[in-house]
């Protein structure tokens, strides 16, 4: 048959196929080793013993349950706790704190059989996720308890308040696109669904704030009713009113204004938890036959008469002031009370008080109309995420790059928990950094004077609820992310991995450790000291037959395996017995220090570089033991495959017999 472009290409590919099938089958033979290994080696019991000794035993431990990836407890003192032990047990894969609990990262599968045995173990009776959390809400202190019932009543109106901010900032970009939209009647009636939320505020406040407290959701709708009730003076009309209606209070010691409290969160709050304390006293001691009468009247009437006559005014006095405060911080000249809030911003993550903000924020746009908090917000996220993105890309550890890029893409979407509590505080100038980031982007904020529709909306998605900022808006967030990435970049500094027992490193002369190569083009220098050999000689089938490639074969003499020219790392096997190279020039090459070698796991082996690490010829990668290789009864003959061999018209052996480290054993043309 006269070969065709079309049949040489199928030919290529076929033999593609079968190397990129064969190059899987050699990984599939290390990993499925590996996990045959983990599987029967997993002692679920020690590794429950382990942590339950860790945290300080029965004695400190207050409650335990777990979710489908981690172990959920709550200890007494934090001190008989370590973290760094933690994480070093068998099985674990990660520890961190969050609301008051101990978080251990174990994993599907495993998490509920470390549990079942922590509670065998412990003598402790298992818990709800729900029983875990009011534990660990029990031993907050008063301020800490004060800032998660904020974060509970406001989360949940988190949706209602992003649907109207969405459908505002739509509906005026659309406006500006078509200015006669804003004349018709479609424009009036989603108007009328953009501010729905905000109009009735009050009463969404109340029914999440009685849900809150363990009162009637629908006697706590009431009390929101009342506050904005239309015989009231609606209080964003009180600047242009002619006058301001009053009435006697107390029998008379007193007047009120008859004013709504439209534009106002926390005396909705109060009134609800006094509301809410007043209907359960009022259930233990009204006799049941006359409950159901009795106990709401009393309820709505009496709480409706203080929150107008007491709590409302008493409290929205304190509300404007605490909202005239942070507005007189964020409007500082030259930005520096948003840069400091945009420092802070993260740090009070951390602590668990940031939910006090949605409350800050509900305020600011119910009496301004615009959420000046949340640009602030924003960028205090995206830098902590760029921060991390900056240490992925820098870092060689391939265990941290793949927890901190999807920490950094949560942040920059607005969720910052993971990366926060999983990288950044664990590499504290990257955090710091972060919190620089936050503060050039608050400073810009506050400059600009950059705003939001909505809230529970921060990061690349806060895009939909500024879109009259929208140039404000990306200054915002790019100087903060930028910021962050260029100093984390600076500071972060990838710690040496101690090599146990890696003396053999530590003996090399200073020559041997980096020496200075030459390297020509499409070659590829012996890694090893020894006898050069024909691939085909090797005793393995898989080698012997070219099936991942074609190459060239040593026999050591010495147990260091050296870069055979620069390049990066593409592959560190975990058992150490193999590395994947690639070359400046695109050769990719495979170092397979021994047959079948993968059944020592990883015993008489110590890799000195990580996976994506850059590498000059000569540089030291693995060392091993020849000897104690041999004595576990394996050929210690090293394969080095030209993985790619099918890109190239020939793949040639440079030489054979005796061959010096870094002496020319394979090139490709």
């Amino acid at each position: 048959m006269k070969p065709t472009y079309e049949n040489v290409l199928i030919y290529k590919y076929k033999i593609k196929t079968i190397y990129y099938a064969n190059i899987l089958y050699l990984y599939m033979r290390t990993i499925t080793y590996n996990l045959k290994k983990e599987g029967k080696d997993m002692d679920y019991r020690k590794t429950a013993q382990e942590i339950y000794e860790l945290v300080g035993k029965k004695e400190n431990i207050v409650s335990a349950a777990h979710c489908a990836t981690r172990l959920r407890l709550v200890i007494g003192d934090n001190s008989k706790c370590s973290k760094e032990a933690l994480e070093n047990v068998a099985g674990v894969k990660g520890v961190f704190e969050a609301s008051g609990q101990l978080q251990i990262i174990l994993g599907t599968g495993t998490v509920n059989k470390v549990y079942d045995e922590f509670i065998s173990i412990a003598g402790i009776t298992a818990a709800s996720k729900e029983e875990v959390k009011q534990a660990a809400a029990s031993r907050q202190n008063v301020f800490q308890r004060l800032i998660k019932t904020l974060g509970d009543v406001f989360v949940p109106i988190i949706p209602a308040i992003v649907a109207s901010g969405l459908l505002m900032g739509l509906l005026e970009g659309l406006s500006k696109v078509f200015p006669a939209m804003a004349e018709s009647g479609t424009y009036t009636i989603i108007h009328l669904f953009s501010n729905a939320a905000f109009v009735f505020l009050p009463i969404l406040i109340a029914i999440s704030a009685a849900k809150v407290f363990g009162g009637n959701l629908f006697l706590g709708a009431v009390i929101g009713m009342i506050m904005i009730h239309t015989d009231l003076l609606n209080a964003w009309s009180v600047a242009t009113a002619d006058t301001i209606p009053t009435a006697e209070a107390w029998f008379g010691l007193y007047e009120i204004n008859l004013v709504g409290y439209q534009g106002h969160v926390i005396p909705v709050v109060i009134a609800v938890w006094f509301m809410s304390m007043l209907e359960k006293k009022l259930h233990k001691i009204v006799p049941e036959i006359i409950d159901l009468f009795v106990t709401p009247l009393v309820t709505v009437l009496v709480t409706g008469y203080l929150t107008l006559t007491i709590f409302g005014p008493v409290f929205s006095w304190i509300e404007n002031g605490v909202l005239n405060g942070v507005e007189f911080l964020i409007t500082l000249p030259l930005g520096i009370g948003s840069a400091l809030a945009g420092a802070v911003y993260a740090p009070t993550v951390v602590a668990g008080v940031h939910h006090m903000y949605n409350a800050l924020e509900a305020g600011l746009l119910s009496s301004e109309g615009i959420n000046i908090w949340m640009p602030i917000a924003s960028a205090a996220n995206v830098a902590q995420g760029a921060a991390a993105l900056a240490m992925a890309l820098k870092t060689r550890n391939q265990k941290l790059k793949a927890l901190a890029l999807p920490s950094s893409l949560s942040a920059f979407l607005g969720i910052t928990e993971p990366v926060i509590f999983g990288v950044n505080l664990r590499y504290m100038k990257c955090f710091i950094a972060g919190c620089i980031g936050g503060a050039i982007g608050g400073l810009i904020a506050g400059i600009t004077g950059v705003g939001a529709s909505a809230y529970g909306i921060t990061g690349l998605f806060g895009y939909l609820i500024t879109t009259d900022y929208t140039i404000q808006y990306t200054m915002v967030v790019g100087a903060a992310a930028a910021a962050a990435f260029v100093i984390s970049w600076i500071l972060y500094r990838e710690e040496a991995p101690a090599q146990a027992g890696d003396s053999s490193q530590k003996s090399l002369p200073k020559e041997e450790k980096a020496e200075t190569v030459q390297t020509e083009k499409n070659t590829v220098y012996s890694p090893l000291t020894g006898k050069a050999i024909p691939l085909t000689e090797v005793n393995d089938s898989t080698f012997a037959g070219e099936v991942l490639g074609k190459g060239a074969a040593v026999i050591p003499e010495k147990g260091e395996v050296c870069a055979p020219f620069n390049g990066t790392v593409e592959t560190v096997f975990e058992t150490k017995h193999a590395i994947g190279l690639c070359s400046d020039d695109g050769v990719e090459l495979l170092i397979h220090i021994g047959v079948n070698t993968v059944e020592l796991e990883g015993k008489y082996y110590e890799t000195h570089v990580n996976e994506g690490d850059r590498i000059t010829a000569g540089q030291l990668l693995v060392s091993f033991s020849m000897e104690d290789i041999r004595k576990a009864g394996y050929d210690i003959t090293t394969p080095v495959i030209v993985t790619n061999s099918d890109d190239y018209q020939e793949v040639c052996q440079e030489k054979t017999g005796e061959i010096r480290k870094l002496e020319k054993i394979l090139t490709v043309k």
